[in-house]
Protein backbone atom coordinates (compact mmCIF):
# COMPACT_ATOMS: atom_id res chain seq x y z
CA UNK A 1 0.00 0.00 0.00
CA UNK A 2 1.02 3.30 -0.07
CA UNK A 3 1.32 6.16 1.80
CA UNK A 4 -0.90 9.10 0.33
CA UNK A 5 1.33 11.42 2.49
CA UNK A 6 4.13 10.67 1.34
CA UNK A 7 3.55 10.59 -1.83
CA UNK A 8 4.77 13.73 -3.91
CA UNK A 9 2.92 16.07 -6.27
CA UNK A 10 2.38 15.64 -10.01
CA UNK A 11 2.74 19.14 -10.34
CA UNK A 12 5.42 20.65 -8.09
CA UNK A 13 3.90 24.34 -6.99
CA UNK A 14 7.02 25.32 -5.00
CA UNK A 15 10.61 24.81 -6.15
CA UNK A 16 13.53 25.58 -4.19
CA UNK A 17 17.20 25.49 -5.64
CA UNK A 18 20.08 26.33 -3.26
CA UNK A 19 24.04 26.36 -4.35
CA UNK A 20 26.28 27.08 -1.71
CA UNK A 21 30.77 26.52 -2.94
CA UNK A 22 32.60 28.07 0.92
CA UNK A 23 35.54 28.73 -1.50
CA UNK A 24 34.37 30.83 -3.99
CA UNK A 25 32.37 32.38 -1.27
CA UNK A 26 29.23 31.83 -3.05
CA UNK A 27 25.58 31.12 -1.11
CA UNK A 28 23.16 31.39 -3.93
CA UNK A 29 19.07 30.80 -3.44
CA UNK A 30 16.50 30.66 -6.23
CA UNK A 31 12.92 29.94 -5.31
CA UNK A 32 9.66 29.45 -7.55
CA UNK A 33 6.10 28.92 -6.52
CA UNK A 34 2.48 29.09 -7.43
CA UNK A 35 0.60 30.97 -5.34
CA UNK A 36 -3.31 32.32 -5.57
CA UNK A 37 -4.07 36.13 -6.51
CA UNK A 38 -6.96 38.50 -4.93
CA UNK A 39 -8.56 37.68 -8.48
CA UNK A 40 -8.97 34.17 -8.78
CA UNK A 41 -5.82 34.13 -10.87
CA UNK A 42 -2.61 32.94 -9.47
CA UNK A 43 1.10 33.98 -9.94
CA UNK A 44 4.53 32.52 -10.48
CA UNK A 45 6.85 34.18 -7.97
CA UNK A 46 10.20 33.54 -8.43
CA UNK A 47 12.83 34.92 -5.63
CA UNK A 48 16.33 34.29 -5.86
CA UNK A 49 19.98 35.86 -4.07
CA UNK A 50 22.44 35.32 -1.43
CA UNK A 51 21.21 32.73 1.58
CA UNK A 52 20.61 34.74 4.80
CA UNK A 53 19.77 38.50 2.55
CA UNK A 54 16.42 39.40 1.17
CA UNK A 55 16.95 39.05 -2.30
CA UNK A 56 15.24 40.05 -5.63
CA UNK A 57 11.70 38.80 -6.55
CA UNK A 58 10.22 39.05 -10.01
CA UNK A 59 5.79 38.28 -10.14
CA UNK A 60 4.30 36.92 -13.23
CA UNK A 61 0.33 36.96 -13.17
CA UNK A 62 -1.70 33.81 -14.94
CA UNK A 63 -5.49 33.55 -15.89
CA UNK A 64 -5.44 30.05 -13.73
CA UNK A 65 -3.10 28.04 -11.41
CA UNK A 66 -2.61 25.39 -14.41
CA UNK A 67 -1.26 28.24 -16.58
CA UNK A 68 0.97 29.47 -13.87
CA UNK A 69 2.41 25.78 -13.15
CA UNK A 70 3.05 25.38 -16.87
CA UNK A 71 5.16 28.58 -16.36
CA UNK A 72 6.59 26.96 -13.28
CA UNK A 73 7.69 23.93 -15.23
CA UNK A 74 8.97 25.49 -18.51
CA UNK A 75 11.94 27.37 -16.14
Amino acid sequence: MFDISQQMEVFPTTVDLKRIDPSLNMRRFYRMSVQPDLFGGACLVREWGRIGFRGQMLIERHDDEGRAVTALMKC
